[in-house]
């Protein structure tokens, strides 16, 4: 529609931002059944940075819900046309993944394993084979490769007309040249936008505008860390021998994805090193137009495609096209409701995979505004992901090049980011650093994941240089004790007198339990899923205190006020006001006793008291995540330092987060993330021990449906024979020759002497106590055999040291 076309007054939703984001989200909205949905765009439909898109289609992604976006996407692209009489230009020919290293070569071939379980299409082909699907490419260096048919290609803006086409069918309207100038709020919710022509009533906004994302939502009052970066990709002329149309090369090695182009190539890159811009340059007026060429910058790359084509030699170049895109800090999209503004949607910070991703995504946005959440989990898209230190500007700037040069890197596991480092500290920093630990990265926290750091270690997807360091940390605890830096945790005080019935409404568990108790218990939507897990803490008949995941705390504290309905109650984020250390081992008690609290020996399980160590007033809990009896200690975060000093003296050694991984997989206790998420409910994680069934929470009648049908639980502890083995998480699980789930945590375990990994299994035939498994490791198969119990029971097993393991 025209500028002078009259805006309506009202819509449901309003889209902003006529990207392919924009035009999938406002495509499904109107199949959704919101017909007067209307999508806003500043300019022209794909102006921005849609038009300009290498537009590749590839379907595996790192988990198997954003692989079935795409493949979501490959059905929609494939179907537009026929549905809406528009040429979408998809072409299904395929993509060819090289590797010229043996880690690149594990790499690949994991992705393999993996597209095979999710259903895809993939097979490991020889150099000589990839060669004759790629004639051009010099195969001399080339060790294997991995054919996946069924990707592809599309026509960026022939998709969006199809899809707007589509829409527009369906009673949605697109007005052109109407930019956004202002994003209404009441309350806290989104009432409106305003434009030029007009200002228009709605209930939702839809926040699709790539790259100027973050200053669009700061209208609504929404965080949102997107910064752009340049990307590169070279146009050629037609090349002699190049014709027709050839399956995406990847040369990851090389930083490269190579396609033909009307009968040239279009060599693209993701160089280690991106070029971050500042959005400001740009400008509003920033449409249909391209970056500067930038020879020196893309020099590397070219040698890099000289070597592999060698027909690049004498070919003429049409163009160097420089586009900026966006990315976010963790390479991953944003899609879903933001913390701050209700009715504020997200669908942007696409990190280049906007066309391929971006049919999926848009549906998926469109159930989740229509219906208030995913259609599956998504928890590696979900806005509420971010601390707020992600917002700052430098930040961003600095950790977006880092972010594009991680696109092709291999993906080690253990790998750290480098930029944009020490945002935030933990109260115990100092000691860790004199400790030499080695820090990653978490929630914005730096948090210690080993200690007695020597060099950074070498990255490997076998046996990794810390395994020495995390062992002696185990055995601390097991034999002695240590101490687990806790403090990142989240934690959200919820205080009134209706506090135990909004808790009790929320949570699958009872929290009508009295004062000094401790409730481990799981929010749940209405299908039953597990929203969040955490831990409450009852220290007053009027005041809980929540302890929720390192990064749950945002998208934690959204789920609670949004679930507010008339109760006195108020929420607060503490996270930063309190320090919590995990005192684990043997020796706990006797650290605890010599500090000054021997009340804390007399502690049941799920139990806690105040007491004081060295004058300082603590809260202690008696629980462990690690398998080995302790406590859980809270303090204020200025009290830290000085409580573990004390503990340190009495014989505490200070152990990392990879210990604790290690430790909670052998006790088969489950994280957030990794093993549990929306799309698993208690009952099917087995933790149907902490649900009151008398109680009336959201998701209960989903939970009582399940129970009534016999759901069993599907997680299972795989044990290896092969101490060689060394399984990360992301396996595929083969029972009697076919793929029946996926391995989620995995490590070695130091106490039971051998590699294991928890798994979700879809098959109950493998679910049976002894049952022979096999993990599938890059395409080598691993044996092992099923228990249904934890793999470690602190009463019946006893460390052997390191030295006895090794001989």
């Amino acid at each position: 529609m025209s500028p002078n076309s009259a805006l309506p007054s009202h819509a449901s939703v309003v889209v902003i931002g006529g990207g392919v984001m924009g035009c999938s989200t406002l495509y499904h909205l109107a199949e959704e059944g919101v017909q007067d949905a209307l999508l806003l765009e500043r300019n022209k439909l794909t102006s921005g940075t849609t038009w300009h898109s290498a537009a590749q289609v590839r379907a595996l992604r790192s988990s198997r819900n954003l692989t079935e976006l795409i493949r979501y996407s490959v059905s929609l692209y494939a179907r537009l046309e026929e549905e809406t009489g528009q040429a979408t230009g998809w072409i299904n020919k395929g993509s060819l993944s090289i590797a010229t290293s043996e880690d690149r070569l594990t790499h690949i071939r994991r992705q393999e394993a993996l597209a095979k379980l999710f259903g895809l299409r993939a097979s490991s082909i020889s150099p000589g084979e990839a060669k004759e699907r790629w004639p051009a490419m010099n195969a001399d260096d080339v060790l294997g490769a991995v054919w996946s048919p069924d990707d592809g290609r599309v026509s960026p803006s022939d998709l969006c007309a199809a899809l707007v086409k589509g829409a527009k069918a369906r009673g949605a309207k697109v007005f052109e040249d109407t930019p956004v100038t202002g994003i209404l709020t009441r309350d806290g919710k989104i009432a409106g936008v305003e434009t030029p022509q007009g200002t228009i009533r709605c209930d939702a906004v839809a926040l699709c505008t790539g790259l100027w994302s973050r200053k669009a939502a700061a209208m609504a009052g929404a965080a949102v860390p997107i910064w752009p970066c340049e990307h590169f990709y070279l146009l050629t002329k037609p090349i002699e021998g190049i014709s027709g149309n050839l399956p995406t090369l990847s040369d990851h090695d090389s930083h490269l994805y190579i396609r033909d182009d009307s009968g040239g190539l279009l060599v693209g890159c993701f160089e280690p090193l991106g070029k971050a811009i500042d959005p400001e340059r740009l400008g509003e007026d920033f449409a249909f137009q391209l970056l500067p060429e930038d020879w020196d910058h893309f020099e590397p790359m070219m040698l890099n495609a000289l070597h592999r084509l060698p027909v690049l030699e004498t070919a003429e170049v049409k163009t160097l096209l420089n586009g900026p895109e966006s990315f976010t800090p963790d390479g991953s999209f944003l899609l879903g409701e933001t913390a701050e503004t209700e009715g504020l949607f997200l669908g942007c910070g696409m990190n280049s995979v906007g066309v391929a991703t971006g049919g999926g995504a848009g549906m998926a946005l469109a159930k989740t505004i229509a219906h208030g959440r995913t259609p599956f989990d998504l928890h590696e898209a979900d806005p509420k992901r971010f601390p707020g230190c992600f917002n700052d500007a430098v930040a961003l700037a600095e950790r977006v090049p880092e972010v594009l040069g991680k696109h092709f890197e291999i993906a080690y596991p253990g790998r750290q980011w480098v930029s944009s480092r020490n945002l935030r500290h933990l109260p115990l920093h100092a000691r860790w650093q004199d400790a030499r630990a080695h820090f990653g990265q978490v929630y914005g926290w730096e948090r210690p994941l080993y200690f007695g750091r020597q060099a950074e270690p070498r990255m490997t997807f076998g046996r990794p240089d810390w395994f020495e360091a995390v062992g002696q940390e185990v055995e601390a605890a097991h034999r002695h004790a240590a101490l687990f830096d806790l403090s990142s945790f989240g934690k959200i005080e919820v205080e009134g007198r209706d506090a135990e019935r909004f808790l009790n409404r929320l949570c699958a568990n009872g929290m009508a339990r009295s004062p000094g108790r401790a409730i481990y218990t799981a929010l749940l939507n209405a299908d039953g899923g597990m929203e969040s897990d955490l831990t409450a803490l009852r220290l007053a008949e009027d005041h809980y205190r929540l302890y929720v995941g390192s990064t749950a705390v945002h998208r934690d504290m959204a789920w609670l006020r949004r679930h507010l309905d008339g109760e006195q109650v108020t929420l607060r984020d503490r996270s930063e006001d309190y320090a919590v250390l995990g005192l684990m081992g043997p020796d706990a008690a006797r650290a605890v006793e010599q500090a000054g609290a021997s009340e804390l020996n007399s502690l049941r399980y799920f139990h806690s008291c105040s007491a004081e160590i060295v004058g300082a007033p603590i809260t202690a809990v008696r629980l462990s995540y690690v398998g080995e009896a302790g406590w859980e200690i809270t303090c204020k975060a200025s009290d830290a330092e000085r409580i573990y000093d004390a503990l340190a003296s009495f014989g505490a050694q200070p152990a990392g987060l990879f210990a604790q991984t290690t430790m909670r997989i052998e006790k088969r206790f489950l994280a957030y993330g990794h093993d549990l998420d929306t799309d698993i409910s208690p009952l099917q994680a087995g933790l149907d021990f902490a649900v009151d069934w008398d109680s009336d929470f959201i998701g209960r009648e989903a939970l009582k449906r399940q129970r009534d049908a016999g759901e069993a639980c599907r997680i299972v502890t795989a044990l290896l024979d092969d101490l060689e083995a060394v399984p990360h998480g992301g396996e595929p699980v083969v029972f009697d020759g076919k793929m029946v789930g996926m391995t989620t945590s995995a490590a070695f375990g130091y106490r039971i002497e051998r590699p294991l990994a928890i798994a979700n299994l879809h098959h109950a035939e493998a679910r049976v106590e002894g049952a022979s498994v096999e993990l599938d490791i890059a395409g080598q198969r691993w044996p092992g055999r099923v228990t249904l119990r934890a793999a470690f029971d602190p009463a019946g097993h006893r460390m052997r040291g390191l030295a006895a393991r090794a001989a």
